[in-house]
C-alpha cells in the first residue's frame, strides 16, 4: 500500500480517554539495550490506534508492513472488515501511524519503524511484556469490588450459620460451598484477563463490538 502524495498533519498526541493498562515487565531491556520506563509505556497505551498496533503485532508476527498494519488498525477503529474499508479511512489511519505514532512508539522502545523500508517490529522487551487492560463499563462491577463483596458475603453466612444455631447444613458443607464459589469466580476472571490481555484475543479488548 504506498503512502499518498499529499498527506494531512499528524495528529496530537491526545489520551483518547480509554481504559488504564497495566503493563508487566517494564523495567526489561531489549536487545539494543533500550530501557523499556513504566512512564513511556503508559504514554504509549494512552492512545487507542497505538494499542491496535501493539495488539495486532503481538497477536501475529513480530514483524508487519506499515500498510498492512494500518489497515488492521483502521478496521478496528471503524468496527468493519477489511475489506470494507473506504480509501480515506485506510489513509487517515495510515499517516497518523507514520508521521506520529509508530516514531512515538520507536522512541518509547516497544517497536522498530523502518520508515524507509515500511516495516515494524516489536522489540525483544515489548514481545516479552504482558499488557491487560482494565476495562469497567457504567454497569459493570470492577474485581476488587466483586471480591470484596463475595467475601463479605461469605463471612456474614458463616457468622449467621454460628449465631442462629442453624445446623441443618453441616459446616463442611458451608466451607465447600464458599469455596467453590470462589474457584468459579477465579476460573471466570482468569478468562477475563486472558480476553483483556494484548495480543491474547482476535480483537483489541477496547476494540468497539459488532
Amino acid at each position: 500500500m504506498g503512502t499518498a502524495t499529499s498527506d494531512p498533519p499528524a495528529e496530537p498526541d491526545v489520551t483518547d480517554g480509554q481504559p488504564s493498562a497495566e503493563p508487566v515487565g517494564a523495567d526489561e531491556n531489549d536487545r539494543s539495550g533500550r530501557n523499556l520506563s513504566r512512564d513511556a509505556l503508559f504514554d504509549v497505551l494512552s492512545n487507542h490506534r497505538r494499542r491496535y498496533a501493539l495488539h495486532s503485532l503481538k497477536q501475529h508476527e513480530r514483524t508487519a508492513n506499515i500498510g498492512d498494519l494500518a489497515e488492521q488498525v483502521a478496521a478496528w477503529e471503524n468496527d468493519v472488515p477489511r475489506v470494507d474499508l473506504s480509501a480515506a479511512e485506510r489513509k487517515r489511519v495510515y499517516t497518523a501511524l507514520q508521521q506520529f505514532h509508530l516514531p512515538k512508539m520507536d522512541s518509547a522502545g516497544v517497536i522498530e519503524f523502518d520508515d524507509a523500508r515500511g516495516t515494524v517490529s516489536l522489540t525483544a522487551a515489548a514481545d516479552g511484556l504482558d499488557v491487560y487492560l482494565d476495562v469497567v463499563g457504567e454497569d459493570d462491577i470492577p474485581w476488587s469490588r466483586y471480591y470484596l463483596g463475595l467475601s463479605a458475603m461469605a463471612l456474614a453466612g458463616v457468622g449467621g450459620v454460628w449465631l442462629t444455631g442453624f445446623e441443618l447444613v453441616p459446616e463442611l458443607a458451608w466451607a465447600a460451598l464458599v469455596a467453590g464459589v470462589v474457584f468459579l469466580s477465579a476460573l471466570v476472571h482468569s478468562y477475563y484477563d486472558r480476553r483483556m490481555q494484548l495480543g491474547a484475543a482476535d480483537t483489541p479488548p477496547d476494540a468497539p463490538e459488532r
